[in-house]
């Protein structure tokens, strides 16, 4: 079987789960059975792929009108994260559904939606693309009001639509300026286009402004602010489907950018566009996201949060970085979900009390800098320039701060040498792996992604100051003034500040107030 062959054979997962939308209702377990035979079928294939491209690198069907494959390491990568979480998910949703008056109607549904997600990471060139593009955004919407009498689920499902309806139009308009000045719709066309059009330093406009389209195609897929608010609402669905979403569907703005990335990265609007609105959006919904207190809600507003750190990255040109953050976040969340409904037992059965309370603010702030000063180091060690590359210094230093808590429970008012020693070496071997993890990511998409862009200019130095700043204070802060204290210890105006944030300081009430006076749910 010739190369060729093989590579129309990736299409064997996604055409078996669209063929479910022609089978007769029958008995649903048995429709849900298939879904997830088609998917698996996605996974093998996806497996095959990848030992393909890592043995004689990208790989491309011929192009026939409006349909072919472009199999290269990011395909190889996404295809088999979103098969995985995909087979995960159908499985799931086999039990879950068990017993529901629209099982089989959720089956079709769901497996339709996972098909065109795949055929989105398969297409090899941005006609397909742009129609399972479409197709992913309708197959979500009608998952969204699976049950149809659900007010809020249907308010949810009609914002989603409008931000869907303008990140196509942008992508719409953007594909067709690229086509006009390439002359390709083809990926592999495309790409070389571009690489002629770097290599002689004379950008068009409208590749600048295509280009803009297309970074606010993705900022609207990636539920960024201020369009953001239809995405914590979602939780009138089956948790299979916020899994879905979360894990694979919200990924696919991310995706956007890292296939566009040649084209983005020739221009600067447009990757200062990526770099500041995802870069507030993740300060925005991590504040937010911590004065939440229903489970579900707090993780769609960590989606949010991780989306526009995922794009501020795409921002500063480290694509692979954001490629790995993909990687890890839709695996966490598909975990995160799936066991949402099992985190109350667990948190009742591993409880202890903590007379200590909360580390003080003092040490959490001698915590954030030393993780600063540990990045730093562990990055310089690893090889990494700080001068030369600033963004992903910052990025690990952000990441890293998740563990400030940790080092400053260390240094409490009976601190041991051990104790200190050991959090200072697990600290090190996080930072280090971190930098190893990035370094490995890099190396395996050489070649498919644009090496680096490594921007130090004004706007990128400052962007990276005011989020690495942001985060800082907030982790220093979270625990003194984010939360309310018990007793009213807390200041007035933090408790007014937890109030106002514990309502995403009110612009999705605005959304909701636009979208029911022009578009009633009628229920």
């Amino acid at each position: 079987m010739t190369t060729t062959s093989l590579m129309w054979l990736m299409l064997a997962g996604p055409a078996a789960l669209l063929a479910l939308a022609l089978l007769p209702a029958g008995n649903p377990r048995r429709l849900a059975a298939l879904a997830r035979g088609g998917a698996l079928i996605s996974l093998a294939t996806a497996a095959v792929g990848a030992l393909l491209v890592a043995l004689g690198g990208p790989l491309a069907t011929p192009a026939l009108p409006g349909f072919s494959i472009l199999f290269d390491a990011l395909t190889a990568v996404m295809f088999l994260l979103v098969s995985f979480v995909g087979s995960i998910v159908v499985h799931f949703a086999r039990n879950y559904m068990a017993g529901d008056p629209g099982h089989a109607r959720f089956a079709r549904l769901l497996s339709i939606t996972l098909a065109s997600v795949l055929l989105l990471i398969l297409s090899g060139n941005m006609a397909m693309f742009l129609a399972a593009w479409v197709a992913t955004s309708l197959g979500l919407n009608q998952l969204l009001v699976f049950y149809g009498d659900r007010p809020a689920a249907i308010l949810a499902a009609r914002k989603k639509f409008i931000a869907s309806r303008l990140g196509d139009l942008c992508l719409a308009i953007a594909i067709g300026m690229v086509w006009e000045v390439t002359g390709a719709l083809d990926f592999s066309g495309v790409f070389e286009a571009l690489k002629a059009i770097a290599a002689s330093g004379d950008t068009p406009a409208s590749l600048t402004i295509a280009a803009v389209l297309i970074a606010a195609a993705a900022l609207l897929k990636s539920a960024q602010f201020p369009l953001h608010g239809w995405i914590t609402e979602v939780m009138e669905t089956p948790t299979p489907v916020s899994a879905l979403l979360h894990a694979g569907i919200i990924n696919a703005g991310g995706f956007l950018a890292l296939r566009f990335s040649p084209l983005l990265q020739l221009s600067t609007p447009s990757m200062d566009l990526l770099l500041i609105v995802g870069g507030f959006t993740a300060l925005f919904a991590s504040v937010v996201m911590l004065t939440q207190n229903a489970i579900k809600v707090a993780l769609a507003w960590s989606t949010i949060a991780q989306m526009g750190f995922m794009l501020l990255q795409c921002g500063l040109g480290a694509w692979p970085a954001a490629l790995l953050h993909i990687v890890a976040h839709s695996l966490y969340k598909a975990h995160a979900f799936l066991s949402s409904g099992s985190v109350v037992d667990i948190a009742r059965a591993s409880w202890s009390p903590s007379p200590g309370g909360a580390p003080h603010p003092a040490r959490l702030g001698l915590a954030v800098a030393g993780v600063l000063a540990g990045v730093g180091i562990v990055g310089t060690l690893s090889g990494f320039e700080l001068a030369r590359e600033p963004g992903l210094f910052a990025l690990g230093a952000i990441l890293l701060m998740g563990l400030t808590h940790y080092i400053a429970q260390s240094i409490d008012t009976r601190p041991t040498g051990f104790v200190i020693a050991r959090t200072i070496v697990v600290a090190a071997a996080v930072a280090g792996l971190w930098f190893a993890l990035q370094s490995g990511m890099a190396a395996l998409m050489a070649g498919t992604l644009p090496e680096a862009a490594n921007r130090t200019d004004l706007v990128a130095l400052a962007a990276i100051f005011a989020v690495v700043a942001g985060f800082a204070l907030l982790t220093i802060g979270q625990a003194s003034f984010i939360t309310a204290k018990p007793g009213g210890a807390t200041p007035e105006w933090a408790r007014a500040f937890y109030v106002h944030a514990h309502n995403g300081l009110y612009v999705n009430a605005l959304a909701n107030r636009l979208v029911l006076r022009w578009w009633p749910t009628g229920l």
